[in-house]
Parts: structure tokens; C-alpha cells; sequence
């Protein structure tokens, strides 16, 4: 096609999304000149799906990407209408913030960032083409004729790829939300050489929230003690809404099973792979068929609308019979939906065609985040979103990359398990899939990242001058825990108030607060020595003291890991001369080039023994120079 040239660029992010967003956000705070494009301007950090950001794992990514300098956890804490705290019931391990949005206004803030943003412009066209010079993107054309030129493009374009919205037996192209799909920009990467598959997800009907009966249904409060997302933030004050709980029963089911053959998943009209941990409902009544009933959660879109989302109940079945089920449900007896539930399919890639990076394997300066890379979620593309804009920044610097590996970080486990494992599925992050998961946590997310993003120029100086202070003061008192003791009639009524086992001998206070029953807080009665801790910086030292046992075994185990990690190979590293690696095991090393040993040992077909052969030759070439 012909095309003009406007505006010259350092980097390029197509997609608006979550993705797009902290993309664009850290390329320009890095110092590049930045342009996101967006097909619609009104699609800026759009959530097209659930109305909250966070839950369990995601709510370790957003605090990780806030950690790291990222935008989603500031933006949540803006926009939140409910704020939430996960598996409270077990180890902080897996403690999850999850927060409601209004997501009109957690809209309108990332826009209001993105414009006030030094470095970066934002654009409403649509990419339909790269440009391609001598095997690297070096530009993007839109639909108009106006192209820009890159030194780096970041492909970050959602579920909007020849989008397609299953309805029933009605089927029509469109991205989410009804915002048009792109056609013929997944046509000319094809063309470019990149390999596009098919995903699907799909998204429940809105209904009105004046034809609801909240009698029917359990009330489902926030917490009174509102944690911020941001480690920027001490404290959010904020009228929370409720939420409400309620359920399938057997006759919703009976609906559902009566019009399995009119849903497009069970018709045959989708033919791309969708999310095992959030199926649609009538896969769930397929799935499960002997469960009596599924919960519901009616979450609120806004505060400026009646609009309510209603979770776990997304569906492709006709508008009529979805009509028919969720009046079955108790509480919805009456109500009326605004908009229908639908099920879209749109193309990605197969992450196993990107470097740790995100940069594409075969095109210089091509990175790719968020779903078009196979993940499922907007947290999983924000952090995604953060690295690749980073990464993008520092090649065009010549500078090392930065990457984060499997005991640094859930972003690490994310980005690692894509593009070594790859996935056949949209990807959902979950805090089982993370081997090192106590030393990850929500709360120690900044002790983790903050030094590190501040050194490569994201994390602001307030930031790492708040990181510095956290540390100091968690430290300086952990320190005096276990020095400071207290005797048996010192601590006789904490013993009694709480009831824990009276005191033979003069004990610590970090011994002390190693009682299940006991807690930092509580010691506060009897120790008038401690200095004034935030709630954040109180949680770190309790977890540090109560699991310091199962923390110090943890990190024996990462120091094994690392030293396989350690083990750097080099990309140019040929494995057909090493003798005694399986067919396969030779394939797919020469294939992904992994950057270490550890990486190698993740790859789907390299085995143990693989490694162990490999180990051994380079051992021989080691000694031999």
C-alpha cells in the first residue's frame, strides 16, 4: 500500500490496552520518545471484561508492577469502588488484594497519565501494517497512509486481531465492547512472517441493577481496613460498595443442558482454544455435571451506572435463552440485560516464537505483550506490558537487557513459563505456579524490585528513597525483636488476653511473636520501646519472624536454582556438536537458545539426563581452555 511518513520515533506500541499502557508508560519514562496507537481512543486501559483489578496472583503482579514503576497499581487505587484481601484464612504466601473499579474512571485516569506523560503521544488510527527493513520493524503504517518510523515496535493489540463475536448462531467481526477488530493487520503479520494461532475468551451479560432483588442474595462488604495497591500510598479512605453473592441451581442447568447445541462452543462455529480457569457457563455445566450449582458474584460497574457485571456466568448461547437462565437465578428473577454475554475469538502468537525479552525471535526489534502473546487477564498483560516497554528502551540504548527470573518475582515465573513452556490455552498466572512463592509476596513486592528498577531508570527517586526507608526501619527493628526480652510477669497479661502458655523464662519478642496467637501488634502492650511502623512495614517484619524457618529453606533452594540459572549459554551456542543429547533435546535447544542452564532445563522434550550430557561438555570445554 502507499503510504506518507509523519513523525519519527524511538519506540512504537500498538494497542492501548493494559498492555499497551505501562508499554508506552515505561518506554517514555525511560527517555524515549514513545506514540501509542489505538484504533479508539475510548479503548485506553478498557476493561472489557471483569470490572477489578487483582485476586489470586494477579494481586502479586500489580503490586510487583507498581514495585517496578508501573502504573496499574496507582491507577486501582484511584478507581477503586471496593477493596478486598484474599485468602486471608491462609499464609501470606498467597494473601491476594483484589480491588473493584469503577471502570469508567480507572479509564479516564490512565488516559489523564498517558497525556500528561513527558515523551510519549497518543494517537487514534489503526495499524494495519509493520515496516520491515533488513529483518527488523523499523515503523508501523495505519489505515490512512500515515506511517511512523521506529527504532523499536511493540505489538501489544489485545483481543482486537481479527476479532470475531460469537453470539448464538450469529457470529460477526468485532473487538471487545463492540469496537472494531483489526483484519488487516493480522493479514500483513502473517505476511511478515509470524506464526497466528486462534484464542478465545468470552464475557458474562451486564444486567440492570434496578430489576435486581438484593434480598435474595448475600451481601459481600469490602474490608474496613483498605490496603492500598500502590506502595506509594499509606492510606485510601473510600465509601466502598457491596458486592453481592448468589447461585446456579438445578434449573438453570437444566436450561443451560437443553440449549447445549445453540452455544457456538458446543456448535462447532468456534474453532479457537479458550481459558480452562474460566470457562463459560455452560462449559461448566458440561464439565461438572454432577455439581448442584455454581456461585455467581454481581460485582458493580461504576458508580455512575446501574450496569452490574455478573462473574462466572460468561456464555456464547443465543440472547433469548440467555434471558431464560439467568432469570432462574435467585435475585434475577426480573432482571434485564443491558448488555449480552458473548464469546469472542481473536489471533495471537505462540510465545515459544519470543525471547525472554519479548523480542520476537526472528524479527529484530519486534517485541509483543499481553494476550496477543497468549496470556489471559489484564494484570498478566500489564506486567507483560512494563517489560517489554523496558526492554524495548534498553536495547535501543545498548544496553543489557532486563530480565527477571522465577525466584525474583511472579512477573519472572509469567514471562519464563510463556516463552519456554509455552501454552495451548490462554495463560492465568496462580501462585501454585510459582516454586519460590513465600519469598514472593504482595507485601515485600518493593524489597524485591524497587533497587532494581531504580537503577535501570524507572522507579522515581521518591520511590527508591521509600524502598530505602522500609528497609531501613524493618531491618533496624527485626534487630531489635531479637534482642529486646521481656520475663514472665512482663508479659503475663498479653499471655492471659490472648491466650497463650504463661512464660517459664525471659523470652524475646521475636520468640514471642512466633506464637500463632501472638502477633507484633499485640506485643505492642508490652513494648513501649517500638518505633511507629506503617501497616506495610508491620506485615513484612511479622511474616520475616513467624516464617522465618520455612523463608530460610526457601532460599537454599534458590540458591540451587540460581546456580543452574548462573550457568549462562550463549545464543550462538551450537548443540549439534554436543554428543549424546537426544534428537529432540538437539531441536529444541537449537530452536530456543536458551540463555542458561536452568532455561534449557524448562524447555518441553529436554530431559534431566539432557542436561546432565550438556553439563558435562561444557565441563570438557571449560577445562580445555
Amino acid at each position: 500500500m502507499n503510504y506518507f511518513f509523519m513523525d519519527d520515533y524511538d519506540v512504537i506500541v500498538i494497542g492501548a490496552g493494559h498492555a499497551g499502557c505501562e508499554a508506552a508508560l515505561a518506554s517514555a519514562r525511560l527517555g524515549r520518545k514513545t506514540l501509542v496507537l489505538s484504533i479508539n481512543l475510548e479503548a485506553i486501559a478498557m476493561m472489557a471484561c471483569n470490572p477489578s483489578i487483582g485476586g489470586t496472583g494477579k494481586g502479586h503482579l500489580v503490586k510487583e508492577i507498581d514495585a517496578l514503576g508501573g502504573e496499574m497499581g496507582l491507577n486501582i487505587d484511584k478507581s477503586f469502588i471496593q477493596s478486598k484481601m484474599l485468602n486471608v484464612g491462609k499464609g501470606p504466601a498467597v494473601h491476594s488484594l483484589r480491588a473493584q473499579a469503577d471502570k469508567n474512571k480507572y479509564h479516564i485516569e490512565m488516559k489523564k497519565t498517558l497525556e500528561a506523560q513527558e515523551n510519549l503521544d497518543i494517537k487514534q488510527g489503526e495499524a494495519v501494517d509493520l515496516i520491515i527493513e533488513n529483518g527488523s520493524a523499523c515503523g508501523v503504517v495505519l489505515k490512512t497512509g500515515a506511517a511512523y518510523r521506529s527504532k523499536a515496535v511493540i505489538l501489544a493489540t489485545g483481543t482486537f486481531l481479527r476479532g470475531k463475536i460469537f453470539i448464538g448462531e450469529w457470529s460477526f467481526e468485532s473487538g471487545p465492547n463492540g469496537l472494531s477488530s483489526s483484519i488487516i493487520l493480522s493479514d500483513n503479520l502473517v505476511k511478515h512472517g509470524l506464526k497466528l494461532r486462534r484464542f478465545k475468551t468470552g464475557t458474562p451479560a451486564r444486567v440492570s441493577g434496578k430489576t435486581l432483588d438484593y434480598s435474595k442474595m448475600i451481601e459481600q462488604p469490602g474490608d474496613e481496613n483498605i490496603i492500598p495497591f500502590s506502595f506509594m500510598n499509606e492510606k485510601l479512605e473510600q465509601e466502598q460498595v457491596p458486592c453481592w453473592l448468589t447461585y446456579t441451581n438445578e434449573e438453570t442447568h437444566e436450561v443451560i443442558r437443553e440449549n447445549f447445541l445453540k452455544s457456538a462452543l458446543f456448535g462447532g462455529q468456534i474453532e479457537g482454544v479458550g481459558p480452562r480457569y474460566c470457562p463459560s457457563i455452560e462449559d461448566k455445566v458440561n464439565r461438572f455435571a454432577d455439581k448442584k450449582r455454581h456461585q455467581l458474584f454481581i460485582e458493580p460497574e461504576g458508580m455512575d451506572t446501574e450496569e452490574m457485571y455478573v462473574q462466572g456466568m460468561s456464555s456464547s448461547l443465543p440472547e433469548d435463552i440467555q434471558k431464560k437462565f439467568y432469570q432462574t437465578i435467585p435475585g434475577l428473577e426480573s432482571c434485564k440485560i443491558v448488555r449480552p454475554a458473548y464469546a469472542i475469538e481473536y489471533d495471537c502468537i505462540d510465545p515459544l516464537d519470543l525471547k525472554i525479552t519479548l523480542e520476537h525471535r526472528d524479527l529484530k526489534g519486534l517485541y509483543c505483550a499481553g494476550q496477543f502473546n497468549g496470556s489471559s487477564g489484564y494484570e498478566e498483560a500489564a506486567a507483560q506490558g512494563l517489560m517489554a516497554g523496558v526492554n524495548a528502551s534498553l536495547k535501543i540504548e545498548g544496553k543489557e537487557p532486563f530480565v527477571l527470573d522465577r525466584a525474583e518475582a511472579y512477573i519472572g515465573v509469567l514471562i519464563d513459563d510463556l516463552v519456554t513452556k509455552g501454552t495451548n490455552e490462554p495463560y492465568r498466572i496462580m501462585t501454585s505456579r510459582a516454586e519460590y512463592r513465600l519469598l514472593l509476596r504482595q507485601d515485600n513486592a518493593d524489597i524485591r524490585l524497587t533497587e532494581r528498577s531504580y537503577f535501570i531508570g524507572l522507579a522515581s527517586k521518591e520511590r527508591y528513597d521509600k524502598y530505602l526507608h522500609t528497609k531501613k526501619v524493618v531491618s533496624e527493628e527485626h534487630i531489635r525483636l531479637l534482642e529486646k526480652s521481656v520475663s514472665p510477669t512482663e508479659a503475663q497479661d498479653v499471655m492471659e488476653k490472648y491466650g497463650s502458655t504463661p512464660l517459664q523464662n525471659r523470652v524475646t519478642l521475636a520468640e514471642l511473636i512466633k506464637r500463632p496467637e501472638l502477633s507484633y501488634r499485640a506485643l505492642g502492650e508490652i513494648d513501649c520501646e517500638r518505633p511507629e511502623l506503617s501497616e506495610h512495614e508491620a506485615d513484612q517484619l511479622e511474616v520475616l519472624i513467624k516464617y522465618e524457618g520455612y523463608i530460610t529453606k526457601q532460599l537454599l533452594q534458590v540458591e540451587k536454582f540460581k546456580k543452574l540459572e548462573n550457568r549462562k549459554l550463549s545464543p550462538d551456542f551450537d548443540y549439534n556438536q554436543v554428543s549424546g543429547l537426544r534428537i529432540e533435546a538437539y531441536q529444541k535447544l537449537n530452536k530456543f537458545k536458551p540463555l542458561s542452564l536452568g532455561q534449557a532445563g524448562r524447555i518441553s522434550g529436554v530431559s534431566p539426563a539432557d542436561i546432565n550430557v550438556l553439563l558435562i561438555h561444557l565441563e570438557k570445554e571449560r577445562r580445555k581452555k
